[in-house]
C-alpha cells in the first residue's frame, strides 16, 4: 500500500474558454505534469460540462495518483467572482452566473478557486514568463474581446468586488460601436481581434482602393487573414492595423498615468501580428505619454503559449492559498 503522506502535492489548473478547456497538472515545483484539453462546448449546459470536466480529470489523474496527491483547483474563466466562485453571465459561455467552484468542489473535496482569465494570465506571466521578478505590470490578452491584469508592487490587483483593470470595457472613442457588455464605444471593440474586424468593414467604406478583403464576408474573415494581408500590403488592411495601434497605445499612455507599470505585456492572437500591432502601438503610446514617463515603460509580447499562461495562472492562485505566497492583494477570498 502506497503511504499517501509521501506523495508529492500537485494541484490542477484549468482554462474555461468559449471554445475550448485546457487542463494542466502541475507540482508545487511549478512543473507541468500533464496537460490536455477539451471542446467546452458551452450550449450544452453547465452540470453536463461539470460532468465532463470531472470525468476527464479522474481519467488523467489516475496515470499519477501512486505518486502525486491532489491538493487543489484553481479555475480561470471569463467574467469570474473569485470572492464568490461564480462565473457572472460570461458572452461566449451563456449560462448566467452559476456557482462553478461549488459545482466543482463537490466532486473532489479539495479548495477550489476562480479567477478571471486576464488575472490568470498575469499571474502566469509574473510566475513563469517574461515578467518573471517584475512588481508593476500590466497584462492585456487579445483575443476575441480584450481582457487585462494589473500587478502594483508585487501583487495581483483584484478590487473590491473582483471584477479590478477591466481595462477593455474603459471607453476610449465616440464612434458608437455597440460592446458585448451593453455599452459603447469600449477599448475591446477596437483593440480585438473583433475590433480589428469592425475596422476592415470601416475602411472598406471609406477608401476606394482595391482590396482582396472586399471578396470575404465579415463571418468569414480572421484576424490572420488581416494580418497575411497587411504583410502583403493590403491597403485595408494595414489601415486596420494603424488604427487600432492608433486607439491601443492612446489607452495604454492613460494607463501608465493610473499605475505607472514597468511594462505592458501583450498576448493572444492579435498580439501574434506581431510588428503590424506593435510598430503603431508603441508609436502612438510614446506620443500620448507625458514626458515624466517617456521611453520609461516598455510594451513586449509575452512568449507564453496563451493557453498555457492561464493554466499555470490558475495553478498560480490555488497554490497561493494553499502556501500563502500572498501574490494578491488582501481580501477575503472563496474556498
Amino acid at each position: 500500500m502506497i503511504d499517501i503522506n509521501k506523495k508529492s502535492k500537485m494541484a490542477i489548473g484549468i482554462d474555461i474558454g468559449g471554445t475550448n478547456t485546457v487542463i494542466g497538472f502541475v507540482d508545487f515545483d511549478d512543473k507541468i505534469i500533464l496537460e490536455t484539453s477539451f471542446e467546452t462546448q458551452a450550449d450544452r449546459g453547465v452540470n453536463e460540462f461539470v460532468n465532463l470536466l470531472k470525468k476527464i480529470i479522474e481519467e488523467e489523474y489516475t496515470k499519477i495518483n501512486d505518486v502525486y496527491k491532489l491538493s487543489g483547483i484553481g479555475i480561470a474563466a471569463p467574467s469570474a467572482n473569485y470572492l464568490k466562485g461564480t462565473i457572472e453571465t460570461a458572452a461566449n459561455l451563456n449560462w448566467g452566473t452559476v456557482n462553478i467552484v461549488e459545482k466543482i468542489k463537490v466532486h473532489f473535496g479539495v479548495p477550489v478557486v476562480i479567477i478571471n482569465d486576464a488575472d490568470a494570465a498575469a499571474l502566469g506571466e509574473h510566475k513563469f514568463g517574461i515578467a518573471k521578478g517584475m512588481k508593476n505590470f500590466i497584462v492585456l490578452t487579445l483575443g476575441t474581446g480584450l481582457g487585462s491584469g494589473i500587478f502594483i508592487e508585487g501583487h495581483l490587483m483584484l478590487g473590491e468586488n473582483g471584477h479590478a483593470g477591466e481595462l477593455g470595457h474603459t471607453i476610449v472613442e465616440s464612434k458608437g460601436r455597440e460592446c458585448s457588455c451593453g455599452r459603447y464605444d469600449c477599448l475591446e471593440t477596437y483593440a480585438s481581434a473583433n475590433g480589428l474586424k469592425r475596422s476592415v468593414f470601416y475602411f472598406l467604406s471609406y477608401l476606394n482602393e482595391q482590396s482582396e478583403l472586399r471578396d470575404i464576408s465579415y463571418n468569414q474573415l480572421t484576424g490572420k487573414m488581416i494580418s497575411n494581408l497587411a504583410n502583403k500590403k493590403d491597403p485595408v488592411a494595414l489601415n486596420a492595423f494603424n488604427y487600432t495601434g492608433e486607439i491601443l497605445g492612446k489607452s495604454l499612455a492613460n494607463m501608465v498615468m493610473l499605475f505607472n507599470p514597468e511594462a505592458i505585456i501583450l498576448f493572444g492572437g492579435l498580439a501574434d501580428a506581431d510588428e503590424l500591432l506593435l510598430t503603431p502601438t508603441r508609436f502612438y503610446f510614446e506620443k500620448n505619454l507625458m514626458t515624466v514617463y517617456k521611453e520609461k515603460v516598455h510594451i513586449i509580447k509575452s512568449e507564453l503559449q496563451s493557453g498555457k499562461a492561464a493554466v499555470l495562472g490558475a495553478f498560480s492562485f490555488i497554490k497561493d492559498l494553499l502556501t500563502e505566497e500572498k501574490l494578491i492583494t488582501e481580501g477575503e477570498r472563496y474556498e
